[in-house]
């Protein structure tokens, strides 16, 4: 049986946010929470908390380690026996390659900016096409787990923020063009899918959007 409700959370404020210095001697997937951010989960907690109520909730979780301190202070405001959860690499945040210098960082932007994001590849890393294929395999690995008779009222998935707007591409269907102009989500937005009456999920709120910076950008008339 499907889920009343899917749900997206990116991340709380992490020290890459706050610094962008970190990125030159620390590894994107071993930064922390700030103080910030961990007070931004458990606000979440308490958010998501008054979505449930009572009922179960099963989590997915990238395994990076600010999204698993993400999952920590948000389950810490739950019923820990309402609620199961599994570490889930496919949602990892996109791969920037190597350590950079925060120079090094701001030029890949400009040219990810300057190409258009769903199709920049990043030097010794991914494109965003990239993670919409590996986000497009955990989708089947999701509709399974719906079919198995233990399956939660809501479905939770902690993440980041490319990989939510890429999850919710793929869902809808949306084009490229859709795609490029939704903002990344807020550190610890909490993004509801709610099931309607014909089975099908819908957004409870509508979404941010910004101007897409990339020249070639154009929309496509499909008859």
């Amino acid at each position: 049986m499907k889920p009343k409700r899917i749900i997206l959370i990116r991340h709380g404020e992490s020290e890459g946010n706050v610094d962008r210095l970190i990125y030159k001697s620390k590894p994107d997937y071993a930064l922390l929470l700030s103080e910030k951010g961990i007070n931004q989960a458990k606000d979440a907690g308490k958010e998501l908390k008054k979505i449930i109520g009572e009922e179960k909730a099963f989590f997915y979780v990238s395994p990076f380690w600010r999204t698993r301190e993400t999952f920590e202070y948000i389950a810490a405001e739950l019923d820990r026996k309402k609620i199961h959860w599994i570490e889930e690499p496919r949602i990892r945040e996109q791969e920037w390659g190597h350590l950079r210098s925060p120079e090094e960082g701001a030029l890949i932007e400009k040219d990810r900016d300057a190409y258009g994001t769903f199709y920049f590849r990043i030097p010794d890393g991914e494109s965003a096409a990239d993670v919409y294929d590996r986000v497009s395999d955990f989708l089947g690995t999701l509709y399974r787990d719906f079919e198995k008779e233990e399956c939660s009222e809501n479905v939770v998935i902690i993440t980041h923020g490319m990989a939510i707007r890429l999850f919710l591409m793929r869902w809808f269907h949306w084009t490229v063009e859709e795609f490029e102009v939704i903002a990344n989500p807020k550190n610890c937005e909490i993004i509801v899918m709610e099931k309607h009456e014909n089975n099908k999920y819908g957004l409870a709120h509508r979404l941010s959007t910004h101007t897409v910076k990339s020249s070639w950008q154009r929309p496509l008339r499909i008859k």
